[in-house]
This record gives structure tokens, C-alpha cells and sequence, in this order.
């Protein structure tokens, strides 16, 4: 990066170039580099983007790329407070997915019924209630792998064990985290 650019409180927008970079793919980009550029919304920090591309490199080098070729510019900075929540948050998402356990962002699965219990109807109604709450309140293409490990989720076990990235991509989001309760009481009825 270069050294004038606070990678924790940076945000980045596309220039017009990478928009046509979506849309054309003439540079050629690896898959992890198109896929922050799809994700560079001029909205969040560096770090708020790391939290999408976790296990897949360092997100200030992939940044680098994209602004040496001219795909994206920075366009402002991020309030204090902004960062330092998006911080724990990236820190607890990436600790749990590391560790392969859930973390303590939300509420315990254990007060559920039993996985078999739920019927195939069940399992269908969840997977698009989770899919079509992050489509609705976070913006389609956001969270691309969590929507594609929603979808592949085999029935409600499968289901249960991408509860926890769902429920953690809400809590990241302003208005996800403002509307989380509501949305685990009814997901709840069904997962």
C-alpha cells in the first residue's frame, strides 16, 4: 500500500475502469483480486473487506493491485469507531472460522429442536430465508460465499453450521445488526 493510505480507515470505491472490469474482464484478474474488486463498494475499509477474504491472502496487497492498475481509488476515511467494530468483528470471524468453532456473537443453537426433527420444507424455507435476508439487507454479491455454503448446506445440520457466518455477517452490517433479533426469532421457527 502506499504509505499515505491508512489500510484500517481507508475506504475505496471502483474507478471506472474497474467497473468494466466487472463487466469485461479484459486484465485478466486472478480470482481473489476480481473478487475484492467486486466487493469495493466505497463504503468499507480495507479491513472491512478482509473479513470477506479470510484464509485468502493479505487484503493490502490485493488492494495494491487494484490500485496500481486503476481499478479502484480511495475516496475517504472511516470514523474511528467504525474501524475498531469492524476489527472485532473481522477478529472474531476470523478466530472461529481458523479454529473451526463457533463463535460468541449471538445466540446458542442448542435451545433448537433436534436437526432430524426439521422436515425437507423446513431445510428449504431456512436456506432461503437466510440467502434472501443477505441478498435483501446487505446487497447482492456481497457475501458471495456465504450465499454459495448457504445454498450447498446439506439439510439442517449442514444449515446450522453456516448459521454462525450468516449471523455474523448481519451483526457486520448496520442495518443487519439493528434487525438481528427479529431475524434469529424467525429463522429460528424453521433452522
Amino acid at each position: 500500500m502506499p504509505e499515505n493510505i491508512d489500510t484500517k480507515r481507508t475506504i475505496f470505491a471502483k474507478t471506472a475502469l474497474g467497473q468494466q472490469q466487472i463487466q469485461t474482464r479484459d486484465l485478466g484478474l486472478s480470482p481473489i483480486v476480481r473478487r475484492a474488486l467486486v466487493l469495493v463498494d466505497g463504503k468499507r475499509t480495507a479491513d472491512e473487506l478482509s473479513v470477506f477474504l479470510v484464509g485468502k491472502g493479505d487484503i493490502a496487497e490485493v488492494l495494491e493491485q487494484l490500485l496500481q492498475l486503476g481499478c479502484i481509488e480511495a475516496v475517504g476515511q472511516a470514523p474511528a469507531a467504525t474501524t475498531s467494530r469492524a476489527a472485532a468483528s473481522h477478529e472474531r470471524m476470523a478466530a472461529a472460522h481458523t479454529a473451526g468453532e463457533p463463535d460468541d456473537t449471538g445466540a446458542d443453537l442448542a435451545g433448537l429442536p433436534p436437526a432430524d426433527s426439521r422436515s425437507a420444507q423446513d431445510n428449504e424455507m431456512a436456506r432461503n430465508f437466510m440467502i434472501n435476508s443477505i441478498n435483501a439487507i446487505i446487497g447482492q454479491n456481497m457475501r458471495v460465499t456465504l450465499v454459495t455454503n448457504i445454498f450447498q448446506a446439506q439439510g439442517s445440520e449442514g444449515l446450522r453450521k453456516v448459521y454462525r457466518d450468516w449471523e455474523t455477517s448481519m451483526a457486520g452490517h448496520s442495518a443487519g445488526a439493528r434487525r438481528l433479533p427479529e431475524l434469529r426469532e424467525k429463522l429460528f421457527k424453521i433452522l
